[in-house]
């Protein structure tokens, strides 16, 4: 077995594992500190809209040996507007132009035309209105509204309410760090950039349904006994679920970033590099926020409840007692938790090490 299956299947165990839940408050205020500049760069700069958001005109070009900065001052001289240049993989240029009617957008492809010594019918004109980009807005805010509606309820009857909140307090909170990337370095928005946006909420859920089923496992009759508190039992479903996260975000950003970087960067694919980019950074984002938003959350509301609270009080006097006696206070607790222990649990620690019985959590002695 390769060292990360092996360390993948001693975290599973329980043998060994990270404390997410104990240190719920600084990945709390990493976040916090994110979506903040992601709001403020989102106010202060706010998003570059595309030509299909704003209206224009995108003139195609044959092969040219034309630089994209010549061709850029080219296409700005003729229109009076700032222009967007992409060079293409196949030596052809986009030049887009915003702002421009019918009258308008003939003049400035002929003037290019001209400049940029192009035969004449050679250079493609398309006339983009605003208003068609703004029914794709319109179209794409519903159908995220519909989205998040249903997955509210999805996991309110799959799981419970708390978990549908958490899940979507991570979902607005991928979304937020997304766009707010999209406004600080000024990427240009598409309907591209919508798709991706889009498709990276099923990404998003991906990974937090997973822990969510671990833990609703894990949490079974956890009122009868008194080993873990839920935080704890929480805490063994991210660490046991946590080299698969890895794995699958890892394997899933590997072709994103091969259309990014090389079908967007060498290729010059431009719908594919709007989409792949929003992929890429919903992914990243979609990752962090199963593991360090959404359960932990789970576990700051589940926690709250007085059946919670008073097995939370049950679970540390027994320890407290134990350790007056100078027993252990785990192998105390797991004599007493008799068959209805959660098997799935594990007490929490800021590293857990190897046990000093050498067993995995949940057996009796």
């Amino acid at each position: 077995m390769s060292r990360l299956g092996t360390i993948g299947a001693r975290l599973y165990r329980g043998e060994v594992g990270y404390d997410f839940i104990g240190k719920r408050k600084i990945w709390y205020g990493i976040s916090i500190l994110i979506t903040i500049t992601a709001i403020v760069g989102l106010a202060v700069r706010g998003l570059n809209m595309g030509i299909e958001f704003k209206g224009g005109a995108v003139f195609t070009t044959p092969k040219t040996t034309v630089s994209v900065t010549q061709a850029q001052e080219y296409a700005q001289e003729a229109s009076g507007h700032p222009a967007i240049v992409q060079k293409l993989g196949d030596g052809t240029m986009r030049i887009q132009v915003s702002d421009l009617d019918t009258t308008a957008a003939n003049k400035v492809g002929q003037q290019l035309s001209q400049d940029m010594d192009i035969p004449k019918g050679e250079l493609n004109a398309e006339l983009v209105g605003p208003s068609w980009g703004e029914q794709i807005a319109n179209k794409a805010w519903t159908g995220l509204g519909v989205f998040m509606l249903l997955v509210v309820i999805y996991l309110a009857i799959a799981f419970e309410w708390r978990m549908a909140l958490a899940a979507l307090v991570a979902l607005i909170h991928d979304i937020t760090i997304t766009v707010g990337i999209y406004a600080l370095v000024g990427f240009e928005v598409t309907p591209g950039t919508v798709i991706g946006l889009l498709t990276i909420l099923g990404y998003s859920l991906y990974d937090t349904v997973v822990v969510f089923d671990s833990l609703k496992e894990g949490t079974k009759d956890i009122t009868k006994q008194t080993r873990w508190t839920y935080s704890e039992i929480a805490n063994r479903s991210i660490n046991s679920t946590l080299v698969r996260s890895i794995n699958t975000t890892v394997v899933a950003l590997l072709p994103v970033a091969g259309l990014l970087f090389i079908g967007g960067g060498f290729l010059g694919a431009g719908m594919l590099n709007d989409i792949s980019l929003s992929l890429f950074v919903g992914l990243a984002a979609g990752a962090y926020s199963s593991i360090f938003i959404a359960t932990p959350l789970v576990a700051d509301l589940k926690e709250r409840e007085p059946r919670m609270k008073a097995l939370k009080k049950r679970v540390l006097a027994k320890r407290a007692a134990a350790a007056a006696r100078g027993g252990d206070p785990d192998e105390e607790s797991a004599a007493g938790a008799g068959e209805d222990a959660p098997r799935d649990a594990a007490p929490a620690g800021a590293v857990v090490g190897q046990r000093r019985s050498g067993r995995a959590p949940g057996k009796r002695r």
